[in-house]
């Protein structure tokens, strides 16, 4: 993927997400609420996430552990399958998290030693997703915290659905300068 792509992309999902929190503002809190512990969305978020994840462990050459993928690949499997019916609480939350690490490496890697200003911009959207991801991947449950406290307000959603597509505005313009 290319780096102006990556920046577009990545510009046009936050402008998607924002406008979304801009146009529904609290009449979207009965849906967003129920996401963390859904579970059609924990199968599908967290399903793509594990097949995305099991196709890069099918891709490890031998300086990566390669000669161990097929061992690596079911244990894997039998995790993520096990993760169902052990800890089915915010799986939602859980594969949303791996999406966006696995997501952040392939938007780093369009922007490897890349040193324009949009790139630099990208980057910091990018790891600052990263630093989310993890806190969301470790502890489910603050979503639900942080998605209460952004409800409990009547400006909140549409103020975060405002700074979200700020940025997506920004990146998507920032992309045309990286081509």
């Amino acid at each position: 993927m290319s780096l102006f792509l990556a920046t577009l992309l990545t510009g046009l999902f936050l402008i998607a997400f924002g406008g979304h929190f801009l146009w529904h503002g609290m009449r979207s809190e009965t849906s967003v609420k129920a996401f963390p512990r859904s579970q059609a969305a924990a199968y599908i978020l967290l399903g793509s996430a594990t097949a995305w994840f099991l196709y890069k462990v099918t891709q490890l050459g031998p300086a990566d552990f390669g000669q161990y993928k097929n061992i690596l690949f079911a244990l894997f499997l039998v995790t993520a399958v096990g993760s169902f019916y052990f800890v089915p609480d915010f799986l939602a939350v859980r594969g949303l998290a791996a999406l966006i690490l696995l997501t952040a490496g392939a938007i780093l890697e369009a922007g490897y030693m890349q040193y324009q200003f949009g790139a630099l911009v990208l980057k910091f959207f990018v790891y600052l997703a990263i630093v989310v991801a993890l806190i969301l991947g470790a502890s489910p449950y603050k979503l639900r915290d942080f998605l209460s406290w952004l409800y409990r307000s009547e400006n909140r959603p549409r103020i975060f659905g405002g700074v979200f597509a700020a940025y997506g505005i920004l990146l998507t313009l920032m992309s045309f300068s990286l081509s």
